[in-house]
Protein backbone atom coordinates (compact mmCIF):
# COMPACT_ATOMS: atom_id res chain seq x y z
CA UNK A 1 0.00 0.00 0.00
CA UNK A 2 1.32 3.44 -0.93
CA UNK A 3 2.04 5.54 2.18
CA UNK A 4 -0.07 8.66 2.64
CA UNK A 5 3.16 10.59 3.39
CA UNK A 6 6.53 9.59 1.94
CA UNK A 7 9.66 11.42 3.12
CA UNK A 8 12.95 10.58 1.41
CA UNK A 9 16.45 11.76 2.37
CA UNK A 10 15.07 15.02 3.72
CA UNK A 11 17.55 17.61 5.04
CA UNK A 12 17.30 21.25 6.05
CA UNK A 13 20.15 23.66 6.76
CA UNK A 14 19.21 27.26 7.54
CA UNK A 15 21.23 30.26 6.34
CA UNK A 16 22.71 30.58 9.82
CA UNK A 17 24.35 27.19 9.27
CA UNK A 18 22.01 25.37 11.66
CA UNK A 19 21.37 21.82 10.49
CA UNK A 20 17.77 21.32 11.53
CA UNK A 21 17.23 17.99 9.73
CA UNK A 22 19.63 15.40 8.37
CA UNK A 23 18.67 12.55 6.02
CA UNK A 24 15.13 11.89 7.25
CA UNK A 25 13.44 8.82 5.72
CA UNK A 26 9.90 8.14 6.90
CA UNK A 27 6.72 6.59 5.51
CA UNK A 28 3.43 7.26 7.27
CA UNK A 29 0.51 4.94 6.64
CA UNK A 30 -3.03 5.96 5.78
CA UNK A 31 -5.30 5.98 8.83
CA UNK A 32 -2.63 5.67 11.51
CA UNK A 33 -1.87 7.89 14.48
CA UNK A 34 1.84 8.65 14.43
CA UNK A 35 3.48 10.36 17.40
CA UNK A 36 6.70 12.28 16.80
CA UNK A 37 8.64 12.77 20.02
CA UNK A 38 11.66 14.95 20.59
CA UNK A 39 13.08 17.62 22.85
CA UNK A 40 12.82 21.33 22.09
CA UNK A 41 14.94 22.11 19.03
CA UNK A 42 15.08 18.47 17.90
CA UNK A 43 13.54 19.29 14.50
CA UNK A 44 9.88 18.33 14.96
CA UNK A 45 8.38 21.64 13.86
CA UNK A 46 10.83 22.01 10.95
CA UNK A 47 9.84 18.57 9.69
CA UNK A 48 6.13 19.37 9.91
CA UNK A 49 6.66 22.77 8.24
CA UNK A 50 8.41 21.15 5.27
CA UNK A 51 5.69 18.52 4.81
CA UNK A 52 3.07 21.29 4.92
CA UNK A 53 4.95 23.37 2.35
CA UNK A 54 5.75 26.22 4.74
CA UNK A 55 9.53 25.66 4.75
CA UNK A 56 11.60 24.67 1.72
CA UNK A 57 13.96 21.72 2.26
CA UNK A 58 17.65 21.91 1.41
CA UNK A 59 17.46 18.46 -0.16
CA UNK A 60 15.18 15.45 -0.30
CA UNK A 61 11.60 14.82 -1.33
CA UNK A 62 8.18 14.81 0.32
CA UNK A 63 4.96 13.54 -1.23
CA UNK A 64 1.43 13.49 0.15
CA UNK A 65 -0.76 10.73 -1.31
CA UNK A 66 1.60 10.67 -4.31
CA UNK A 67 1.67 14.45 -4.83
CA UNK A 68 5.06 16.13 -4.51
CA UNK A 69 4.83 18.97 -1.99
CA UNK A 70 6.98 21.25 -4.15
CA UNK A 71 5.99 20.35 -7.72
CA UNK A 72 2.28 19.90 -6.94
CA UNK A 73 1.95 22.14 -3.91
CA UNK A 74 -1.71 23.10 -4.25
CA UNK A 75 -2.97 19.53 -4.53
CA UNK A 76 -0.67 18.20 -1.80
CA UNK A 77 -1.50 21.02 0.61
CA UNK A 78 -5.24 20.59 0.06
CA UNK A 79 -4.95 17.15 1.66
CA UNK A 80 -3.38 18.52 4.86
CA UNK A 81 -4.85 20.13 7.95
CA UNK A 82 -2.38 21.84 10.29
CA UNK A 83 -2.83 22.89 13.90
CA UNK A 84 0.33 24.87 14.71
CA UNK A 85 1.69 25.63 18.17
CA UNK A 86 1.02 29.36 17.88
CA UNK A 87 -2.48 30.73 18.34
CA UNK A 88 -2.63 32.84 15.16
CA UNK A 89 -6.33 33.60 14.74
CA UNK A 90 -8.14 36.67 13.40
CA UNK A 91 -9.05 38.29 16.69
CA UNK A 92 -11.98 40.39 15.38
CA UNK A 93 -13.64 37.59 13.39
CA UNK A 94 -16.36 35.41 14.86
CA UNK A 95 -15.75 31.70 15.34
CA UNK A 96 -18.24 30.71 12.65
CA UNK A 97 -16.88 33.21 10.13
CA UNK A 98 -13.23 32.26 10.50
CA UNK A 99 -13.87 28.50 10.30
CA UNK A 100 -16.14 28.91 7.26
CA UNK A 101 -13.56 31.19 5.60
CA UNK A 102 -10.82 28.59 6.13
CA UNK A 103 -12.88 26.06 4.20
CA UNK A 104 -13.30 28.54 1.35
CA UNK A 105 -9.54 29.12 1.15
CA UNK A 106 -9.17 25.55 -0.12
CA UNK A 107 -11.80 26.03 -2.79
CA UNK A 108 -14.36 23.88 -1.01
CA UNK A 109 -18.06 24.67 -1.50
CA UNK A 110 -20.06 25.94 1.45
CA UNK A 111 -21.21 23.21 3.80
CA UNK A 112 -22.95 24.71 6.85
CA UNK A 113 -23.92 21.28 8.20
CA UNK A 114 -20.29 20.14 8.26
CA UNK A 115 -19.09 23.35 9.90
CA UNK A 116 -21.81 22.99 12.54
CA UNK A 117 -20.77 19.39 13.24
CA UNK A 118 -17.10 20.37 13.64
CA UNK A 119 -17.99 23.21 16.01
CA UNK A 120 -20.31 20.99 18.04
CA UNK A 121 -17.69 18.22 18.28
CA UNK A 122 -15.24 20.78 19.67
CA UNK A 123 -17.80 22.34 22.06
CA UNK A 124 -17.67 25.59 20.06
CA UNK A 125 -21.21 25.80 18.71
CA UNK A 126 -22.45 27.93 21.61
CA UNK A 127 -19.52 30.31 20.89
CA UNK A 128 -20.08 30.46 17.13
CA UNK A 129 -20.99 34.15 17.14
CA UNK A 130 -18.34 35.19 19.66
CA UNK A 131 -15.34 37.20 18.47
CA UNK A 132 -12.15 35.20 18.85
CA UNK A 133 -10.47 37.97 20.86
CA UNK A 134 -12.99 37.30 23.66
CA UNK A 135 -12.19 33.58 23.96
CA UNK A 136 -9.94 31.85 26.46
CA UNK A 137 -6.68 30.23 25.35
CA UNK A 138 -8.26 26.78 25.39
CA UNK A 139 -11.19 27.95 23.27
CA UNK A 140 -8.81 29.62 20.79
CA UNK A 141 -6.99 26.29 20.50
CA UNK A 142 -10.31 24.62 19.66
CA UNK A 143 -10.87 27.22 16.92
CA UNK A 144 -7.45 26.40 15.42
CA UNK A 145 -8.42 22.73 15.32
CA UNK A 146 -11.79 23.56 13.73
CA UNK A 147 -10.06 25.65 11.05
CA UNK A 148 -7.70 22.75 10.26
CA UNK A 149 -10.63 20.35 9.89
CA UNK A 150 -12.88 22.67 7.87
CA UNK A 151 -11.69 21.49 4.43
CA UNK A 152 -11.92 17.77 5.31
CA UNK A 153 -8.20 16.91 5.13
CA UNK A 154 -6.86 13.38 4.69
CA UNK A 155 -3.89 14.17 6.94
CA UNK A 156 -4.00 16.20 10.15
CA UNK A 157 -0.87 17.57 11.82
CA UNK A 158 -1.18 18.47 15.50
CA UNK A 159 1.93 20.35 16.61
CA UNK A 160 1.89 20.36 20.43
CA UNK A 161 -1.92 20.67 20.30
CA UNK A 162 -2.61 20.51 24.04
CA UNK A 163 0.29 22.59 25.32
CA UNK A 164 -1.10 24.87 28.00
CA UNK A 165 -4.72 23.76 27.68
CA UNK A 166 -7.08 22.36 30.27
CA UNK A 167 -7.68 18.69 31.00
CA UNK A 168 -11.18 18.81 29.50
CA UNK A 169 -9.89 19.95 26.12
CA UNK A 170 -7.17 17.31 26.22
CA UNK A 171 -9.81 14.61 26.73
CA UNK A 172 -11.94 16.09 23.93
CA UNK A 173 -8.89 16.10 21.67
CA UNK A 174 -8.12 12.47 22.34
CA UNK A 175 -11.71 11.45 21.59
CA UNK A 176 -11.74 13.54 18.41
CA UNK A 177 -8.45 12.08 17.16
CA UNK A 178 -9.69 8.53 17.66
CA UNK A 179 -12.91 9.34 15.82
CA UNK A 180 -10.99 10.82 12.90
CA UNK A 181 -8.78 7.75 12.68
CA UNK A 182 -11.93 5.64 12.38
CA UNK A 183 -12.91 7.64 9.28
CA UNK A 184 -9.50 7.05 7.66
CA UNK A 185 -7.82 10.36 8.54
CA UNK A 186 -4.10 10.08 9.24
CA UNK A 187 -2.98 11.99 12.35
CA UNK A 188 0.60 13.07 13.04
CA UNK A 189 1.06 14.30 16.58
CA UNK A 190 4.00 16.06 18.19
CA UNK A 191 3.78 16.42 21.93
CA UNK A 192 5.65 17.02 25.15
CA UNK A 193 2.93 15.09 26.98
CA UNK A 194 4.25 11.61 26.43
CA UNK A 195 1.12 10.12 27.99
CA UNK A 196 -0.72 11.40 24.90
CA UNK A 197 1.51 9.35 22.64
CA UNK A 198 1.20 6.37 24.95
CA UNK A 199 -2.58 6.73 25.01
CA UNK A 200 -3.23 7.29 21.30
CA UNK A 201 -0.34 6.45 18.97
CA UNK A 202 -0.08 3.39 16.74
CA UNK A 203 3.59 4.12 15.98
CA UNK A 204 6.20 6.32 17.58
CA UNK A 205 9.11 8.17 16.00
CA UNK A 206 11.89 9.74 18.07
CA UNK A 207 13.85 12.65 16.61
CA UNK A 208 17.05 13.98 18.18
CA UNK A 209 19.28 16.77 16.85
CA UNK A 210 17.63 16.62 13.45
CA UNK A 211 18.00 12.86 13.02
CA UNK A 212 15.22 10.28 13.21
CA UNK A 213 16.77 7.80 15.61
CA UNK A 214 13.89 5.35 15.87
CA UNK A 215 10.52 4.49 14.33
CA UNK A 216 8.63 1.62 15.93
CA UNK A 217 5.18 0.25 16.56
CA UNK A 218 4.34 1.55 20.03
CA UNK A 219 3.46 -1.85 21.45
CA UNK A 220 6.60 -3.42 19.99
CA UNK A 221 8.77 -0.56 21.26
CA UNK A 222 7.48 -0.99 24.78
CA UNK A 223 7.87 -4.76 24.53
CA UNK A 224 11.48 -4.58 23.34
CA UNK A 225 12.79 -1.65 25.34
CA UNK A 226 10.48 -1.52 28.31
CA UNK A 227 11.88 -2.70 31.61
CA UNK A 228 9.85 -4.16 34.41
CA UNK A 229 10.17 -3.39 38.09
CA UNK A 230 9.41 -5.66 41.00
CA UNK A 231 8.15 -3.52 43.88
CA UNK A 232 8.46 -5.13 47.32
CA UNK A 233 6.50 -3.56 50.17
CA UNK A 234 8.68 -4.27 53.19
CA UNK A 235 7.56 -5.29 56.68
CA UNK A 236 10.01 -2.77 58.15
CA UNK A 237 11.67 0.24 56.46
CA UNK A 238 15.37 -0.02 55.56
CA UNK A 239 17.93 2.77 55.86
CA UNK A 240 20.28 1.16 53.30
CA UNK A 241 20.52 -1.84 50.99
CA UNK A 242 21.63 -4.72 53.29
CA UNK A 243 25.02 -6.43 52.80
CA UNK A 244 24.70 -9.41 50.49
CA UNK A 245 22.27 -7.66 48.14
CA UNK A 246 24.74 -5.28 46.48
CA UNK A 247 24.96 -7.38 43.32
CA UNK A 248 21.28 -6.78 42.50
CA UNK A 249 19.93 -3.63 40.79
CA UNK A 250 18.02 -2.50 43.87
CA UNK A 251 16.89 0.87 45.15
CA UNK A 252 14.82 2.05 48.09
CA UNK A 253 11.69 4.18 47.71
CA UNK A 254 9.03 5.64 49.97
CA UNK A 255 11.45 6.39 52.85
CA UNK A 256 12.85 2.87 52.75
CA UNK A 257 9.48 1.15 52.95
CA UNK A 258 9.67 -0.19 49.38
CA UNK A 259 12.46 -2.10 47.67
CA UNK A 260 12.57 -1.92 43.86
CA UNK A 261 14.27 -4.41 41.55
CA UNK A 262 14.64 -3.57 37.83
CA UNK A 263 14.84 -6.42 35.34
CA UNK A 264 14.51 -7.15 31.63
CA UNK A 265 11.41 -9.23 31.10
CA UNK A 266 12.74 -10.40 27.71
CA UNK A 267 15.81 -11.93 29.33
CA UNK A 268 15.96 -15.69 29.78
CA UNK A 269 17.26 -15.13 33.31
CA UNK A 270 15.41 -12.36 35.13
CA UNK A 271 17.10 -13.09 38.45
CA UNK A 272 13.82 -12.96 40.34
CA UNK A 273 14.18 -16.37 41.98
CA UNK A 274 17.77 -15.64 43.00
CA UNK A 275 16.73 -12.28 44.47
CA UNK A 276 13.91 -13.78 46.53
CA UNK A 277 16.29 -16.41 47.95
CA UNK A 278 18.84 -13.70 48.78
CA UNK A 279 16.18 -11.63 50.55
CA UNK A 280 15.24 -14.63 52.70
CA UNK A 281 18.90 -15.32 53.50
CA UNK A 282 19.49 -11.72 54.64
CA UNK A 283 16.31 -11.60 56.70
CA UNK A 284 14.50 -9.00 54.61
CA UNK A 285 10.77 -9.64 54.86
CA UNK A 286 8.04 -8.16 52.71
CA UNK A 287 4.28 -8.11 53.11
CA UNK A 288 3.31 -7.68 49.45
CA UNK A 289 4.79 -7.30 45.97
CA UNK A 290 3.75 -5.95 42.59
CA UNK A 291 5.26 -5.36 39.16
CA UNK A 292 5.42 -2.12 37.15
CA UNK A 293 6.05 -1.71 33.43
CA UNK A 294 8.26 1.09 32.12
CA UNK A 295 6.29 3.93 30.59
CA UNK A 296 6.88 5.37 27.14
CA UNK A 297 8.43 8.38 28.91
CA UNK A 298 11.06 6.15 30.52
CA UNK A 299 11.90 4.65 27.12
CA UNK A 300 12.02 8.09 25.45
CA UNK A 301 14.44 9.46 28.05
CA UNK A 302 16.63 6.35 27.70
CA UNK A 303 16.75 6.68 23.89
CA UNK A 304 17.76 10.34 24.07
CA UNK A 305 20.54 9.50 26.53
CA UNK A 306 21.82 6.81 24.16
CA UNK A 307 21.71 9.26 21.21
CA UNK A 308 23.56 12.03 23.06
Amino acid sequence: MQPIIAIEKLSKTYQSGLKALTGIDLNIRKGEIFALLGANGAGKTTLISIVCGIVTPTSGRVSVDGHDIQRDYRRARSLIGLVPQELTTDAFETVLATVSFSRGLFGKPKNPALIEKILRDLSLWDKRNARIMTLSGGMKRRVMIAKALSHEPSVLFLDEPTAGVDVELRRDMWAMVRAMRETGVTVILTTHYIEEAEEMADRVGVISRGELILVQEKAELMRKLGKKELLLHLDKPLADIPPGLETFALRLENDGSDLVYVYDRQSEHTGLATLLRALADTGVRFRDLETRQSSLEDIFISLLKDAA
